[in-house]
């Protein structure tokens, strides 16, 4: 049986952030493919499934599942949702507080005070970890007027969603990564997506910020795959 992974970064991130993800899933000779929607320093690009691919695997983190074609995602045989929504806009206070700050983000991105902002974004997507354990940030290299219009279509795509991507079959093994100190997806949503896909197996990391850094994620992550 080959395993494909197909592995879609979120907002502000970029496909370098599964590195060490493809590295084990190689010498499991499983097939890792990391599509990037070039915000930085990353070229913009699709991957296809591979037609000798038995098992297919979507891993999206945060926005990630939303920004796959719906022909990969319907080919899918699982789902690994890390740090992920379906609805990110909850009703309420909280729902209020979200769309006045991605209003904010979203007329930063079009002045000089996109990469400031941007970092500031980072820094609060790797607490409680310094940005410094990021791996790499999309601000390695200039931003560039692609890399910032697509972050500006994005963010607008962050505020329609209401649900999971419809080609996500609700039947699909699914398994949902929570982190318990995230500041980007709070609880309210990670309740709403555990809502949407009630039989999912959840993994929670109570101490974790949205990119999941000090975590055993990679062990977690393969270890599910290898039982499906």
């Amino acid at each position: 049986m080959t395993v494909q992974v197909i592995a879609m970064h979120g907002w502000a991130g970029d496909s370098r952030g599964w590195e060490p993800f493809a590295a084990a899933a190689a010498a499991r000779g499983w097939r890792w493919t990391m599509p990037d929607r070039g915000y930085g320093a990353v070229e913009a690009r699709t991957v296809p499934w591979h037609p000798q691919a038995s098992r297919r695997v979507v891993i999206g983190h945060s926005l990630g599942p939303h920004l796959l074609a719906p022909e990969l995602l319907t080919q899918a045989d699982a789902v690994l949702l890390l740090a992920s929504f379906g609805q990110f806009i909850p009703g309420g206070q909280e729902g209020r507080r979200l769309k006045t700050a991605l209003a904010a983000m979203a007329e930063a991105l079009e002045g000089p005070q996109a990469e400031g902002m941007l970092r500031t974004f980072l820094a609060e997507a790797a607490a409680p970890a310094p940005v410094s354990a990021l791996p790499c940030t999309i601000l390695d290299a200039p931003l560039s007027a692609g890399g910032r219009q697509r972050l500006a279509e994005d963010l607008a795509l962050l505020e329609r969603c209401r649900q999971l991507p419809a080609a996500l079959a609700p039947e699909l093994p699914c398994l949902i990564v929570e982190a318990g100190s995230d500041r980007i997806v709070g609880a309210q949503v990670r309740e709403l997506l555990r809502q949407e896909r009630p039989d999912a197996t959840v993994i929670h990391y109570p101490d974790a910020g949205h990119c999941l850094l000090n975590t055993p994620l990679l062990a977690d992550l393969t270890a599910w795959i290898d039982r499906l």
